[in-house]
């Protein structure tokens, strides 16, 4: 953390003093009475430090045993760099502590504190025991808390900055190996062209050879992250589009000696992300992990991709908002809930996860196993993103049931590709998308009767001009429907607006609800009050 300059004439010290006096008059002891004051005085010299303090902050231990935590100082990341506790006037500190750090409380960096004293614990060991009567003792506490840097932390955004700044020559690394595999390889060239042809037939029938590239080097450059960060090296053969990018993954690197060996030049850059992700507990704290390292990977390397998909995960607020909203409207409008059973659930843009995995915390316990395994579905088009929802959305249900199990419901597929089958919804075997699995679950889906379309559209609208080579991929059933329906009833001059992915979502989640059910996405107030866009008419 960045040190603080703190003076005891200093307008949040004396407020501090002056709240305690307040409530000293009035005989107010307890925590819950006493305990503002000092959260006060955190929240400001948070944010001078460029981080952020959360009240009760539920946590859980590495033997998965709950713990509320009075306050959690988070960076933007949401990795933790400090913690507070607060005690009654009259509580014994040293008593308080012991409990506390038997219970499994962080004790790296935590300030237990009563109005009148305040234990400052770092690594497990007492640093500091204050008199905070004294405003240069509540001075030193402050300044030796804020002061305090973790060196994985620390690794760690040396580690992100770095990664963002070398994934560029790291992806031109892989793909340099495999052009010369593809020149000298026979056996690594015949598997890259029969899968470049099965990505064609089944995400898009123009992708190029160098996007397919680009998924291998996807693949390839977080594979092993994502094996550290939840100590799942299982996953690659338990999901079922990794199992085929593996099977060229293996023929590619089948020269050398082994796959790490193929990437050891690469080492340096994982071994501070790595290290950080080993001290990394908390389910909550591994999906923000995640969620970083598919923003500064694309942002990095794949920028094109960025600018076409709206690469962004939703913060966590935001997430939270909608579920609640959606769960308050299915009960005042249709006497139902998320828990129960017939309410089938789908973000069909899922990204990283965030919000089926916010809609399980969501669900009652009793209930999540059937939900999970009928009811919740989501689609995916990229690769990397892919991967992390359905790691976030698995662990997600091993943290809430102890079992872990694939996620069933989560489609590899362009959701406005999806688009005609709904007007099909007995007819199989006419389409192919990567897997015979995959398959299998997209027609599955296209046959069930979504309640609740929640989610954030892919937000690009258009690009500079109609020469970029990122511009947006038409899609003929879906732009079909726009065009008999809002640019129907439009009175615009130029409608090319209508055609914005955002609108198309609309377009196809209101198709896929039919005539009964809720819609809830990220989305400008304009796209659904313009009048020449006519979305609001044709909703309702």
């Amino acid at each position: 953390m960045p040190s603080l300059n703190i003076k005891p004439t200093h307008k949040p010290i004396r407020n501090y003093y002056t709240e305690l006096s307040e409530y000293a008059k009035v005989g107010a002891e307890h925590e819950g009475a006493v305990r503002t004051a000092f959260q006060n005085l955190l929240q400001h010299y948070c944010r001078q430090a460029d981080l952020i303090l959360v009240c009760e902050k539920t946590r859980y231990t590495p033997q998965k045993r709950r713990i509320q935590i009075d306050g959690e100082v988070v960076d933007a990341f949401d990795l933790p760099h400090g913690h507070w506790e607060a005690k009654d006037t009259h509580d014994d500190l040293p008593t308080e502590a012991r409990k506390k750090s038997e219970a499994g409380y962080p004790f790296k960096n935590i300030i237990v504190q009563s109005p009148t004293r305040a234990l400052l614990y770092q690594n497990g060991h007492l640093r500091l025991d204050v008199d905070l009567t004294d405003p240069n003792d509540l001075i030193n506490l402050l300044n030796t808390f804020f002061a305090y840097r973790e060196e994985n932390i620390v690794d760690w955004y040396a580690a992100v900055e770095e990664f963002k700044e070398k994934v560029p020559v790291l992806g031109r690394g892989v793909a340099k190996r495999i052009e010369t595999e593809m020149q000298d390889n026979p056996e690594f060239r015949q598997a890259f062209q029969s899968f470049h042809q099965q990505c064609r037939a089944s995400i898009d029938s123009n992708l190029t050879e160098a996007q397919v590239e680009e998924m291998l080097i996807q693949h390839l450059l977080t594979e092993r992250i994502f094996r550290t960060v939840f100590d799942n090296p299982d996953f690659t053969n338990r999901n079922i589009i990794a199992q085929e990018i593996e099977k060229v993954i293996q023929i590619l690197t089948r020269r050398s000696p082994s796959r790490s060996e193929f990437l050891r030049p690469l080492d340096p850059f994982y071994v501070a992300i790595e290290k950080t992700a080993t001290t990394i507990t908390d389910f909550s704290q591994k999906q923000a992990f995640l969620n970083t390292v598919y923003e500064q990977f694309f942002q990095g390397f794949s920028v094109d991709i960025a600018d076409t998909h709206g690469i962004v995960y939703t913060p966590q607020p935001i997430v939270d908002f909608m579920v609640k909203s959606v769960e308050h409207v299915l009960k005042t409008e249709f006497g139902r809930s998320l828990s129960d059973m017939g309410v089938h659930i789908i973000d069909p843009f899922v990204g990283t996860g965030n919000f089926i995995v916010r809609l399980m915390q969501e669900i009652q316990g009793r209930r999540l196993p059937q939900k999970y395994h009928e009811e919740l579905h989501c689609n995916e088009v990229m690769l990397l993103p892919y991967y992390i929802a359905s790691l976030n959305i698995e662990h997600a249900y091993y943290e809430r049931t102890g079992t872990y199990e694939p996620f069933p419901h989560i489609c590899f597929v362009d959701t406005f590709d999806t688009f005609g089958l709904m007007d099909a919804p007995h007819q199989t075997g006419e389409f192919s998308y990567f897997t015979p699995e995959n398959t299998l679950r997209v027609e599955e889906q296209k046959e069930m009767p979504m309640f609740v379309v929640i989610g954030n559209p892919p937000y690009n609208a258009r690009q500079a001009n109609e020469n970029d080579n990122n511009k947006n991929k038409p899609h003929a059933g879906v732009d079909a429907h726009v065009r008999d329906t809002f640019a129907a009833d439009s009175n615009a001059q130029s409608k090319n607006k209508l055609y914005d992915p955002y609108i198309k979502a609309f377009r196809w989640a209101m198709d896929k609800i039919d005539d009964k059910g809720i819609v809830a996405f990220v989305t400008k107030t304009v796209l659904l009050m313009d009048k020449c866009l006519t979305v609001c008419g044709n909703i309702s």
